[in-house]
């Protein structure tokens, strides 16, 4: 296993961007971050300190096209440079980067894996949110027939390149904000076992240089129409995934979301 932390920024601010990356190398040697048309300057900021840091690498894409266009981009390079994982965190804080060495534990321990974190909320996660994502993690799990996806909305993960990129590969969606929950549920249609992890989430305040670019009416009619798509075909391959249930499901299961 050679694993890559991976992590797509745009206009996540200069200071935020560089604490991020900076406490994700402190956890592994091997960290790119995709530069997904941002327009705060924070792509210099970065540059400028990959410059001092041979293991950090920055791609830029000249515009703006999705968190999943630019996972995709990324996967495509560190499949090209050698890489078979990718271990993918937020650029807003969110996700800890002490955990990075966990990920890679169990990514290490079940090669063939997907490892899924699953949040675990402090006081102050927004009450709209947390109530929001059960929503799409009930339809995941429908989708899915259970196949032990944890959270479907959670963006700290490890995936097998092969798999990520093949799962790219059967879609032309999952570039946006819909790319979290739909990678998951071709995960488990393509029968990828798949490994929860509890793991803490923050949420940072304006003041502590939190940025979200999550639009709650664009990005809620983005995941109604995934859902609907996804729907569609679960129907087609309800035959494969009701053979595959009755064989017991999900091959790993480890951690409780």
């Amino acid at each position: 296993m050679k694993l890559l932390v991976l992590i797509p920024s745009y206009n996540s601010g200069a200071r935020l961007l560089a604490n991020t990356v900076q406490a994700a190398l402190a956890q592994w040697p091997d960290v790119w971050v995709v530069i997904d048309g941002s327009s705060d300057g924070s792509a210099a900021a970065l540059v400028e300190l990959a410059a001092a840091k041979p293991q950090l690498r920055v791609l830029e894409m000249t515009t703006n096209q999705g968190k999943g266009a630019a996972i995709k981009h990324g996967a495509t390079v560190a499949r090209a440079a050698g890489f078979s994982h990718v271990l993918t965190m937020d650029a807003d804080g969110q996700h800890p980067a002490e955990s990075i060495p966990r990920f890679a534990e169990l990514a290490r321990a079940h090669a063939v894996a997907a490892v899924f974190g699953c949040p675990i909320f402090g006081a102050d996660a927004p009450l709209l949110r947390i109530r929001g994502r059960k929503i799409s993690n009930g339809f995941a799990a429908a989708e899915t027939l259970g196949w032990g996806l944890g959270d479907s909305l959670f963006g700290m993960r490890v995936y097998p390149l092969d798999e990520l990129l093949a799962g790219f590969a059967s879609t032309s969606w999952a570039r946006r904000f819909d790319f979290d929950p739909e990678m998951a549920v071709r995960l488990a249609w393509a029968g990828v076992p798949i490994v929860v992890l509890p793991t803490p989430v923050r949420y940072l305040t304006p003041s502590e240089g939190g940025v979200s670019q999550f639009r709650y009416v664009r990005d809620n009619v983005l995941l109604t129409w995934m859902h609907t798509r996804l729907c569609c075909g679960f129907l087609l391959r309800l035959p494969v995934l009701l053979w595959r249930l009755a064989r017991g499901g999900n091959p790993v299961r480890e951690g409780r979301c």
